[in-house]
């Protein structure tokens, strides 16, 4: 699945779900805000790793990393 990074003019960041699975996410940011970066993940665990690294954050530890690393296949969405 799509993945946005999107950031607000006062220097927020939103990262979410492209497509209609985001659009809550989306309805909360500022009128002005801009993508800036899409990355394509198979589960949840993928995506974050992929932003922790764009980001430089290091390694992304989970929480939850039996139900972050479910597919999304597996979870229905396409």
């Amino acid at each position: 699945m799509n993945h946005e990074l999107w950031q607000e003019p006062d220097g927020c960041q939103t990262f979410c779900l492209a497509g209609t699975r985001g659009e809550r996410a989306r309805a909360l940011m500022q009128p002005r805000a801009k993508l800036i970066w899409e990355v394509e993940a198979e589960s949840y665990f993928e995506a974050m790793t992929l932003y922790y690294a764009h980001m430089q954050w290091g390694e992304y530890l989970s929480d939850f990393p039996e139900q972050d690393m479910i597919p999304y296949k597996e979870r229905g969405w396409d």
